[in-house]
């Protein structure tokens, strides 16, 4: 009877182990957060409307999170709207700085935060910098974001306080494969109003390396060409296809 004892013992504590290494195994999440990202982008569009003249763009960025939720970031592009057709202006360099807080509630998730984009150089008429505030709302693969401007709006004048609301959605089609789908619209507050458009996103993205993605998108816009053709006659709303391959470390 003793044996059997032991024997029934020894037995529940090697089923035990598993349970016991999976416990282990699951360590918790790390209190601080650092992760970095390269994009080539075959243009670098944004909201829409192209930023640097139907060509290629370098893109990258540094992000800090912290297990309460809290983040900082940066994020930097080549651009070139700017100087293109304006000789005046010596620009190549978008340059965003971001911080807020995010969270999630079961399947639901939000996020508020504040976002500069600086353009560093000179000649510019009205200054492009641009502080604007943003809040989202996330329900599994659904985004809805709305985002305030606090400032001009990229150098449209007595553009303060423009919006934009728009809805993604990604849907996971098989591990590593996703399709996107995005409607936005850009509100153009003031004299403006013109300006004012509503841009369209269809896209796939596809896992194909350990923290390498390639994205293809199809992407339009209802902008009027009296407002984004620039200099050089190109209608920076109208639509294309844009390639992006993005490394995040």
């Amino acid at each position: 009877m003793r044996k059997t004892v032991i024997a029934s013992a020894l037995i529940a504590a090697c089923a035990a182990l598993p349970s016991l290494a999976s416990a282990e195994d699951a360590a918790p999440a790390p209190e601080h957060t650092f992760t970095s990202n390269v994009t080539l982008a075959s243009e670098y569009i944004y909201r829409g409307i192209g930023q640097t003249n139907r060509k290629p763009a370098i893109q990258g960025g540094f992000d800090y999170a912290h297990s309460s939720g809290l983040y900082v970031g940066t994020w930097a592009s080549n651009v070139s709207w700017l100087t293109d057709g304006s000789p005046t202006v010596s620009n190549s360099i978008e340059m965003d700085f971001y911080g807020g807080f995010k969270n999630t509630v079961g399947d639901f998730g939000y996020d508020v935060g504040l976002l500069q984009y600086f353009y560093p150089g000179s000649g510019y008429g009205n200054n492009p910098n641009t502080i604007e505030g943003y809040i989202a709302g996330s329900w599994t693969f659904l985004t809805l974001k709305y985002s305030h401007s606090f400032s001009d709006l990229f150098g449209w004048t007595d553009s303060k306080n423009s919006g934009y609301l728009d809805l993604t959605a990604t849907y996971e089609l098989a591990p590593g494969l996703n399709v996107i789908g995005h409607v936005g619209r850009q509100k153009i507050h003031g004299d403006n109003s013109g300006a004012s458009y509503t841009d369209y996103k269809l896209g796939v993205t596809k896992d194909i390396a350990a923290g390498v993605v390639v994205g293809l998108n199809y992407i339009n816009t209802n902008a009027s060409q009296a407002f984004y053709t620039n200099a050089f006659g190109k209608d920076l709303g109208k639509d294309r296809v844009q390639l992006t391959i993005t490394r995040t470390f």
